[in-house]
């Protein structure tokens, strides 16, 4: 391929990737030549996975979907503005996933800030599958919590990780409470 390569960017805190998310990212590599999913480090939340933890989880999640994709997927972390990411990745596109209207009130509003920070930079938005509308992590990390099966939200992966660092949490605070 010659010439410009259009590089797009998917930011997220995959804690868990879901496969809602698995749909964005199956959709968004249809429109770019390069695919830069971005898992998103928020040092106010740490989130249940680890950042590595969730890129492990992300990279197994990737290999079916890169078998069939047209355009090469990257994995990165960030702990900057997104728009500022995107950016340093090359992207010209930042790709936000939309499950209703609530979601496109914040996504438009931050799309509107990143506009202006980056003029160069644009959002687009790819309406969730109907099948992966009410999939959110953090409904997703609830329901775990309370016992709940998420195999049906998330691929195995993700499922094994969430069910391994939420006994990690549980052994951890159980010991912490021996000790008050």
């Amino acid at each position: 391929m010659s010439g410009h390569r259009r590089i797009g960017f998917y930011p997220g805190s995959f804690d868990p990737v879901t496969y809602g998310h698995l749909d964005i990212i199956t959709r968004a590599a249809r429109l770019v030549d390069v695919l830069v999913v971005a898992v998103g480090q928020h040092h106010a939340k740490p989130g249940l996975l680890t950042v590595e933890e969730r890129l492990r989880v992300l990279e197994e999640a990737l290999r079916p979907i890169r078998e069939h994709a047209e355009c090469e997927i990257r994995l990165a972390k960030y702990s900057v503005l997104t728009v500022e990411a995107a950016k340093r990745a090359g992207a010209s596109v930042i790709i936000r996933g939309l499950r209703d209207g609530s979601d496109f009130d914040y996504e438009v509003r931050m799309a509107q800030t990143n506009a202006t920070l980056d003029p160069d930079i644009e959002t687009i938005f790819l309406a969730a599958s109907p099948s992966a509308r009410m999939i959110s992590s953090t409904l997703i990390r609830q329901i775990a919590e309370m016992g709940g099966d998420i195999g049906q939200f998330v691929p195995m992966e993700a499922a094994e990780a969430v069910r391994r660092a939420l006994k990690a949490k549980k052994s951890f605070s159980g010991a912490h409470a021996d000790t008050e």
